[in-house]
């Protein structure tokens, strides 16, 4: 009989035993499962915090990105557009001083064409003189003070002019 005495169930001592059990349950939840609880949910919201910190980091890095690109092409067209300035700039000024060479090369013609035509209404006046005084001397030789002397060149004078007018 003693075997049965192993196996027997003691209604009680399960009871007790059950009883133990959940009173043990619930200390190790009070003083273990809700602090452990504490700490993991405090883990979780600092691990949150670190993945919300870098994906705002991230987006910083994004948006900082996007701008130094578009930084970088208005940079890009800025200095199409000095260059293109400079070029405009540098054939206005070339033109400009093509320009100003023609025009004073035309004055310089001018000028010449000016002096020669006033070289040449010289060199005909000096031929016109020249004429008058031989031709003075010519009739004052001829004619042996008939005339007047200022009478004769007026007379020559006149006739040079003719001449002249009718060469033009």
């Amino acid at each position: 009989m003693q075997t049965l005495d192993v196996i027997s169930v003691n209604l009680w001592q399960i009871l007790i035993s059950l009883i133990n059990l959940v009173l043990l349950f619930l200390i190790i939840k009070h003083f273990l499962f809700k602090p452990v609880k504490k700490m993991l949910a405090k883990r979780q919201s600092e691990i949150d915090s670190q993945y919300d910190a870098a994906s705002q980091a991230e987006k910083e890095a994004n948006e900082s990105r996007e701008m130094w690109q578009e930084k970088l092409s208005t940079a890009d067209s800025q200095a199409d557009e000095i260059i293109q300035k400079a070029t405009d700039n540098a054939k206005y000024r070339g033109d400009k001083l093509v320009a100003e060479a023609q025009e004073k090369a035309e004055s310089i013609i001018r000028i010449a064409k000016s002096e020669a035509e006033l070289e040449r209404k010289k060199a005909a006046e000096g031929i016109k003189r020249e004429i008058v005084e031989v031709s003075g001397a010519l009739t004052e030789k001829m004619l042996e003070r008939e005339i007047n002397n200022e009478d004769h060149r007026a007379l020559i004078d006149s006739f040079i002019e003719k001449i002249g007018e009718d060469d033009e």
